[in-house]
């Protein structure tokens, strides 16, 4: 589940569910999700989750194929629950464990992204009392974009080369 994001959480959903199934070396195909809508919401705030669910899948050829919405009592924000199914050759699942002595470590992107892109847009005003400046604050959230929280493209490259015994989003 998606519980502390609260501007994109759909999107949040989709691309944590699917970089755990690339990671594994598999293609993430198919989405469901459960939504937990406070006492109170509109309609428009469920539209909006899945507008953000349908962009995420469509950005990395995923198919949202059902799920769940309900008002849910005493919640204090939107929660998103994902269940991503992929495909994977039976003979190649990566195991995270499966790293080896002198394996080579490659970092495609940047430590902490994801972490940095939540807090900086969740807990912008307390960070910015902080003395962090508002263009560190504006560049952090928009790492959920640039270079974006997805490892799916990176997955399937790394898949394709042999001698890959793990990857961790």
């Amino acid at each position: 589940p998606v519980t502390f994001a609260t501007d994109l959480v759909g999107w949040y959903a989709v691309h944590v569910n699917a970089n755990d199934i690339a990671a594994c070396g598999g293609d993430p195909r198919w989405f469901m999700a459960t939504v937990f809508l406070p006492e109170g919401s509109s309609p428009d705030v469920a539209e909006k989750i899945f507008e953000q669910i349908r962009d995420a899948a469509q950005a990395i050829d995923v198919s949202l194929v059902g799920g769940h919405t309900e008002v849910t009592l005493d919640l204090p924000r939107p929660i998103v629950c994902g269940t991503m199914l992929g495909e994977a050759a039976r003979d190649a699942p990566i195991a995270t464990s499966g790293a080896q002595q002198g394996d080579a470590i490659v970092l495609t992107k940047g430590v902490a992204i994801e972490g940095a892109a939540l807090l900086a847009r969740e807990m912008s005003s307390r960070l910015g009392a902080t003395g962090m400046s508002r263009s560190a604050l504006e560049r952090a959230a928009n790492y959920l974009f640039d270079p974006g929280i997805s490892v799916v493209p990176e997955a399937r490259v790394a898949r394709s080369n042999s001698g890959v015994h793990a990857m961790h989003d």
